[in-house]
C-alpha cells in the first residue's frame, strides 16, 4: 500500500512510526526538533490520517507497507522509531531487515506477545473497545462543529487529553466531518493488534535498540524491565518521569533528549 507520509530536514534518515488511532500529525512537532540534524520522515500507516484504508490490518501488512515506502525513497539503511502500534510494526520489520535498521527506538510497548487469558491484554482490549465505542457515538456526517464531537465523547467518560487526541482524526469535509481513521477495521483487527508480535532473536540480537517508557504507563511495568534484555541483548532503557503511554507528547523535552543521547 503506498503510504501518504510527511517529510523534514536533512541528513541521516530517521523513520517515526505513530501507534493506534495516530497520524503523522501527532509527531511533526518532534520532527521539527529533530530536522537540524536529520531526515525525518513520518507516514501514515494503514487505516490511519492520510493513507489508504482497507480492511486488513496486521503488523505483516505494516511491515510491507514501510517496506514498499523506503525502496520508493531509496533507503537502504536507516534510523527507526516506532510508538506503542509503530514500535511493534517498528520491532517486526528489524526481525525480517535487520541490515536496513542501523538503530531502532522502541517507545512504550514491550517486544513480548501475549495470549487471550493474560490480564493485561483483557485490560488493554476492554479499554480500546471502550474508546472505539465511544468514537462509534460520534456520527461525523451529523455534527456541527468539533465542540460538538468532544461533548458526545466526553458524556462517554473520555478524559480531556484523550479526547484531544482522538478529535485530531475528525477531518472537515465541504459538508460535514469524516473520519481519517477505519474503525472498522480497527475493530475487527484489535485483538491481533494487543497480542503484540513474535521478535525474531537472532535478528534480534543483532539490534541496537532503546526502549523509552513512561513510568506511568504499564505497557512495560518497572518490574518486567529486566525481560527487554531477554529479547534484545544490546538494549538500553530509558524511563520518563511524569509521563504515560504518550511519552513523547507527555514530556517531550526529556523525551528528545533521550533520542537524541542514542541517536548521537
Amino acid at each position: 500500500m503506498e503510504l501518504f507520509y510527511r517529510q523534514f530536514g536533512q541528513g541521516k534518515p530517521l523513520v517515526i512510526l505513530h501507534g493506534l488511532y495516530g497520524s503523522s500529525d501527532n509527531w511533526v512537532t518532534i520532527a521539527k526538533q529533530l530536522e537540524n540534524d536529520y531526515s525525518v520522515i513520518i507516514p501514515d500507516q494503514r487505516n490511519h490520517g492520510q493513507s489508504p484504508h482497507s480492511q486488513h490490518h496486521s503488523y505483516q501488512l505494516l511491515v510491507a507497507d514501510l517496506l514498499e515506502l523506503t525502496q520508493k525513497l531509496k533507503l537502504d539503511s536507516f534510523y527507526l522509531m516506532g510508538h506503542s502500534m509503530g514500535g511493534r510494526a517498528a520491532m517486526l520489520f528489524q526481525s525480517q531487515y535487520p541490515m536496513m535498521v542501523e538503530k531502532l527506538i522502541v517507545v512504550d510497548v514491550a517486544p513480548w506477545s501475549y495470549s487471550p487469558e493474560d490480564e493485561w491484554f483483557r485490560s488493554a482490549y476492554a479499554e480500546h473497545m471502550r474508546i472505539i465505542e465511544a468514537l462509534r457515538t460520534v456520527h461525523p456526517e451529523n455534527i456541527t462543529s468539533r465542540i460538538e464531537a468532544d461533548r458526545i465523547l466526553q458524556n462517554n467518560h473520555l478524559d480531556q487529553r484523550l479526547r484531544n487526541f482522538l478529535l485530531k482524526n475528525l477531518k472537515r469535509k465541504a459538508e460535514g466531518f469524516e473520519w481519517s481513521i477505519n474503525l472498522n477495521a480497527l475493530e475487527n483487527n484489535l485483538e491481533h493488534l494487543l497480542l503484540g508480535v513474535e521478535v525474531d532473536k537472532t535478528s534480534a540480537s543483532l539490534a541496537n535498540v532503546l526502549f523509552i517508557r513512561g513510568e506511568s504507563s504499564n505497557y512495560i511495568p518497572a518490574f518486567q524491565v529486566s525481560r527487554l534484555k531477554e529479547f534484545f541483548p544490546k538494549s538500553q532503557v530509558v524511563s520518563i518521569p511524569n509521563a504515560g503511554h504518550w511519552v513523547h507528547a507527555e514530556q517531550p523535552e526529556m523525551f528528545l533528549s533521550a533520542v537524541k543521547r542514542f541517536l548521537g
